[in-house]
């Protein structure tokens, strides 16, 4: 086992396996040969099995789950497409923010301005996210709050822009935050804390955690 599964490796059994991704690392190869490391390739040097199912934003961390069987990676894949898996995630985000709410606008790659996204209440692809407000304190003498969000959707950039979109951007943000904001941590502070699926095989509901780093 490397060096990467045994610091990254949550769980792993014949038809899956579920890593801890740190954060600045991409999940799968960019376009261009200085993009090429990243998570699969990490995996398949020491596990040649190793199969996408889905992937997290470069700065996210937390978990990520990759099959080791062709029926893990289709059944697991589909659960992924049907919203049959709950996912949870901590964020820091500016300002001061209680209770909670629900954000339903849809999130469409902005093409003038490669690779940020947008809100668009005009498109017809929904995308959903439930957010909680947890605690409140302050970083540099600026207010932040913690939260929890649970996307329904899975758009690319879904929770960042929802966010940004509230008036209320993740810390550490280098696309969406001010340069103020992105300046309060050294990390875009969203973390994959929490995933449920249905175990391949055996059908058992799994619960996966992951601890929050910030």
């Amino acid at each position: 086992m490397s060096h990467f599964l045994q610091e990254h490796l949550i769980h792993r059994d014949q038809d899956f396996m579920v890593i801890h991704k740190p954060a600045g690392l991409l999940s799968v190869p960019g376009r261009t040969p200085d993009l090429q490391d990243c998570v699969i390739n990490r995996l398949l040097q020491e596990e040649p099995r190793t199969l996408l199912i889905h992937r997290l934003d470069r700065d996210t961390s937390g978990l990520l789950v990759f099959g080791l069987s062709k029926t893990g990676q289709k059944s697991i894949s589909r659960q992924f497409q049907e919203r049959e898996t709950d996912k949870t995630y901590q964020a820091l985000v500016v300002g001061c923010v209680k209770g909670q709410g629900t954000v339903d606008i849809p999130v469409i790659y902005d093409p003038t301005r490669p690779p940020l996204h947008i809100v668009d209440a005009h498109h017809n692809k929904a995308a959903l996210t439930h957010w909680e407000a947890v605690e409140q304190f302050q970083i540099q003498d600026q207010w932040v709050t913690r939260v929890k969000l649970t996307p329904i959707t899975g758009r690319a950039h879904q929770l960042r822009v929802h966010m940004q979109h509230l008036g209320h951007p993740i810390v550490g943000d280098t696309l969406y935050a001010t340069p103020a904001q992105q300046a309060l941590k050294d990390r875009l502070c969203l973390h994959a804390e929490q995933l449920s699926f249905n175990h391949p095989v055996t059908g058992e509901r799994l619960n996966f955690h992951c601890p929050v780093p910030f």
